[in-house]
């Protein structure tokens, strides 16, 4: 999912801008090191594009070296890039007719994934019906003939709620569950399917009710991918309309990680979240009728 290449570009440049603001402060990297309050590898390894330093620490780096506000600015920028990966669409989809995947590949390595959406169900909860009309109003646009692979794609994905060593959480607005993509026997389907996987132990599905509180607010949708042994670095997956984001820097985590929590807050779980279902099914069943009147 990542360009690795790209990342370890960034990484470079940026440690090759670190150690330029050491050298023009006439420190060591001894010196340096000491100031931090790390080791003078690490200050190799960071210089190097080796080692990834956290935020603060390019920060206590300029204050080190008595950066100038540029330098600072410029900085914080290239530590940004290296730990956000920003993907247009096009180019994502290049050579490729969707992204599920390589989606796939970064989920297996994770054990516990949490995922928001307030549009539209989630991709993992889909039935193949409701998923194929998704992917017809995609942008850029897929063709008759890629649409069946990008479904059976993300259909595959969903192997991995079976696995009882997987942790899957989700929370869903009412409004994506009222999101009319198709018939009511579409609509029914997928309410029902949500329903069903809920029961599975190791999946929690929280349904945030249009009447409850705000405690937060994301206009978008977005997966944590939380570490693990074999996959160290958190992550979190964002789904804007122009381009595909990973993100992995300790506090942009953090951030999402925060409003996940608050947005669980308004959530409604278990018979809540089936008596909200259950409501959002009744209306979507007699707005079907009047509509055939």
């Amino acid at each position: 999912m990542v360009d690795q290449d790209v990342l370890l570009e960034r990484r470079r440049r940026l440690g090759g801008e670190l150690r330029r603001l050491r050298e023009q402060a006439g420190l060591s990297g001894r010196d340096l090191a000491g100031l931090l309050g790390i080791s003078q590898s690490k200050v190799s390894r960071i210089e190097s594009g080796a080692a990834l330093p956290a935020v603060p620490e390019v920060r206590s780096w300029a204050s080190a070296t008595k950066a100038a506000d540029l330098d600072s600015e410029m900085l914080q920028m290239l530590a940004d890039a290296a730990y956000m990966e920003i993907r247009p669409w096009d180019d994502a989809l290049r050579g490729q007719t969707h992204l599920q995947d390589s989606i796939r590949e970064l989920e297996s390595g994770r054990s516990i994934e949490l995922t928001y959406q307030p549009s539209v169900v989630p991709g993992l909860l889909q039935t193949a019906e409701y998923a194929r009309r998704v992917f017809t109003m995609f942008r850029p646009q897929l063709t008759d003939k890629e649409i069946p692979a990008a479904v059976k794609g993300r259909l595959a994905r969903q192997d991995g709620l079976f696995d009882p060593d997987r942790r899957f959480e989700f929370l869903i607005t009412e409004a994506a569950l009222r999101l009319r993509i198709g018939p009511a026997s579409v609509m029914a389907a997928q309410l029902d399917r949500i329903g069903t996987l809920g029961t599975l132990e190791n999946v929690s599905i929280g349904l945030i009710p249009a009447a409850a509180w705000a405690r937060t607010f994301v206009p978008h949708g977005f997966i944590i991918f939380e570490s693990t042994d074999s996959e160290p670095e958190a992550l979190v997956l964002a789904e804007t309309v122009h381009a595909n984001l990973t993100m992995s820097a300790a506090g942009h985590v953090d951030l999402y990680r925060e409003h996940w929590f608050l947005l669980r807050e308004s959530a409604v779980f278990e018979a809540g979240a089936r008596d909200l279902l259950a409501v959002v099914s009744e209306d979507l069943r007699k707005l079907s009728a009047e509509e055939a009147q």
